[in-house]
């Protein structure tokens, strides 16, 4: 037997209290701002014009209370796991016998990017798939994160204390004795570690990414481009990549690891100044044909930014990449590969490295490098619709990708 029978925690809706959003919608009255010249084309980050707009959406014409419903719609609980706060959804499965599965988002992710693939892995016959194919899933907020607020006595979070906890929720306060795993950005290295120290106690793990495990271990792991350094003998098409790949990601990573705290302070201050830094990296790691609203609409890009305003979860989200790198990760053991249990991966063409272009190429180029040994890979697929977000924007290749990992696996 793989779970309880019955849920052993009564559910938590979310409510945000009317002097919270009060004082965010009297902070967006108060926006001064910047000056921005030239640069309608984003070219020098964020526009003031199209955040202005935003902000002014935000301020009298968005609905916290009609998102908040609908997230309602789904379990919420909030428990303590070792001391740490930790808010999660969830959806029982429906099918024969559905095995839990714990997701695990990124940054600037929220719990609420998930949403689109959780009706379907817990319930697949109502999508007109096999109801053998069913999980009971689990999404926890990232403590610090955003629910179920600020998070306190825990200033050395990182990823792989988090893979801890979250062994510790699913096996011992919700009682599985075996479990699978997802997740992408951080949360696709949380799965691996769970996966590495863990593998017994999984079924397997679907992540979005390949990151190794030791991504933001060393002496200089804020520099993105630290293995791909421009040189001569290279092509113009991969010098080009290189250089647009260091502008999506390498401020992103410098700037959270070296000086976070010191960004925070604006950033929890300011909700305009959340919404512009949130709002960059949607923009830039979003396959959106240059349209960030065809991938993120108004609504849902400020449902997200509520979410890190009214938990102030902006310093201890981007607290995880220094951490990460001040407290590194380390084997628990030293069989290969390093993750053992079953790995399921899903990659985009819009993240593939310089020189790789199709998605049969990214599937080809994954499997014959070095990144590879790391996990004993069982299922690798590539799709040509998404970017980062990969669940949100291609839900429906997520899903199919992530049912083919465990099928086979189940008891």
């Amino acid at each position: 037997m793989t779970a309880p029978k019955t849920f052993p925690l009564e559910p938590t809706p979310i409510r945000v209290s009317d002097e919270v959003l009060d004082d965010l919608r009297a902070r967006l009255t108060l926006t001064r701002p910047p000056l921005d010249e030239r640069n309608a084309d984003w070219s020098y980050g964020v526009p003031d014009g199209y955040l202005r707009e935003l902000v002014a959406y935000w301020r009298g014409g968005y609905d916290w209370r009609q998102a908040e419903a609908a997230i309602n719609a789904y379990e919420h609980y909030q428990v303590s796991v070792a001391g740490v706060p930790v808010h999660f959804m969830r959806k029982p499965g429906r099918g024969p016998r559905p095995i839990p599965l714990i997701l695990t988002h990124g940054w600037p992710w929220t719990f609420w990017h998930w949403s689109k693939v959780i009706d379907p892995l817990a319930d697949p016959a109502a999508f007109g798939a096999d109801p053998a194919d069913a999980f009971e899933v689990i999404v926890p907020s990232l403590p610090g994160f955003g629910f179920p607020g600020p998070l306190t006595g825990f200033p050395d979070v990182n990823f792989w204390k988090v893979s801890d906890l979250w062994h510790t929720l699913m096996t011992e306060t919700l009682g599985y004795e075996k479990y699978a795993a997802g997740g992408c950005d951080i949360g696709g290295i949380v799965s691996s570690q769970l996966g590495h120290k863990y593998a017994d106690e999984l079924y397997g793990i679907h992540i979005g990414s390949g990151l190794p495990l030791d991504f933001f271990t060393g002496p200089r792991a804020w520099d993105f481009a630290r293995k791909r350094p421009l040189t001569e003998e290279q092509s113009a098409d991969v010098r080009a990549r290189i250089i647009a790949l260091d502008h999506r990601f390498a401020p992103h990573l410098a700037v959270h690891m070296l000086d976070g705290a010191t960004l925070a302070h604006g950033l929890s201050d300011s909700p305009a100044g959340l919404l512009a830094w949130l709002l960059e990296r949607w923009n830039a790691w979003s396959d959106n044909g240059g349209d960030v609203e065809s991938v993120f609409t108004r609504d849902e890009m400020l449902t997200h930014a509520t979410i890190y305003w009214v938990n102030n979860s902006i310093a201890t989200s981007m607290r995880y990449y220094a951490n990460a790198n001040r407290y590194p990760w380390s084997p628990a053991h030293d069989r290969t590969p390093i993750v053992q249990a079953p790995v399921g991966l899903t990659f985009v063409t819009y993240e593939n490295p310089p020189g790789i272009h199709t998605a049969n190429e990214r599937i080809h180029a994954f499997k014959t490098s070095p990144q590879a040994a790391w996990f004993n890979h069982v299922n690798v697929n590539a799709h040509d619709q998404g970017g980062h977000f990969i669940p949100w924007e291609n839900p429906d290749a997520w899903v199919s990708d992530l049912r083919r990992t465990f099928r086979g696996r189940r008891p």
